[in-house]
């Protein structure tokens, strides 16, 4: 296994377990411990997870997947479908991680789109579907929210230029910025960011402030909004004065 793809791999067995010994990651990855303790501290210094005694330890996990796509489902798919409105035929299409650009993703089908995301819940969307061209990133495998997370996804993002990108969030701060709570998402959502020529933020009224303590980016990197009418934030009139669009359904 490369070191890279093994860090990554590092990464996703913590999301799953929360704290791992280092003794368990040796096993599991046919290393030494001395290997591993250098992954674990390299991957420390970058702020990726928090070394404890003996192993290695990360944020706590969000909720998994199905728990949060069956809250304010309602919502999620009007915010779905007003953002697929977005997309125009034959766009090249990055749909991020999350429960709400999973409704992007079912309000597409059917569309001659292509479609680019690391989110196995997209690919459900729609993998049957015979008009949407669909492109799987790889990576490790993040099975309690149905995502490829890690390095791959990260460079495969680096060779695509999509005219449309969609980003889910944990919350966004009264001074327009947009956050996340799970460390490993952080990167591949920079890379959505730096690959798409429009960005759009979909994100419910609960998201306002929301949660979450890392930040993705600032308000000037958000093209589009898509929330519902409810929502009401300071953060909504930031995201407005640095030219955001906003749009409620």
């Amino acid at each position: 296994m490369l070191t890279t793809t093994r860090r990554d791999a590092i990464l996703a067995e913590l999301q799953d377990h929360g704290e791992v010994a280092v003794s368990r990651l040796a096993e599991r990855f046919g290393v030494s411990t001395s290997t591993i303790r250098r992954d674990l501290n390299l991957l420390s210094r970058q702020g990726r997870l928090q070394r404890v005694r003996g192993g290695g330890a990360v944020e706590p996990e969000v909720r998994p997947f199905a728990a949060v796509a069956g809250e304010r489902a309602a919502n999620r798919s009007r915010i779905g479908a007003r953002a697929a409105a977005l997309v125009k035929d034959h766009d090249v299409v990055v749909l991020d991680i999350g429960t709400t650009v999973a409704q992007v993703a079912r309000h597409l089908r059917g569309r001659r789109v292509t479609v680019v995301t690391a989110s196995l819940a997209v690919v459900d969307e729609l993998r049957d579907d015979p008009v949407v061209e669909l492109v799987l990133l790889g990576g490790v495998l993040r099975r309690s929210y149905l995502s490829f997370v890690g390095s791959l996804p990260e460079q495969a993002l680096g060779q695509i230029t999509a005219d449309i990108g969609f980003l889910g969030t944990s919350g966004v701060r009264d001074d327009g910025s947009v956050l996340d709570s799970t460390s490993i998402e952080v990167p591949i959502k920079h890379a959505i960011l730096d690959a798409s020529e429009r960005r759009v933020l979909v994100a419910d009224d609960d998201k306002f402030p929301g949660s979450g303590l890392l930040a993705v980016c600032g308000p000037e990197r958000i093209d589009t909004l898509v929330t519902s009418p409810e929502s009401s934030s300071p953060g909504l009139d930031v995201l407005r004065s640095h030219g955001t669009e906003v749009i409620t359904e």
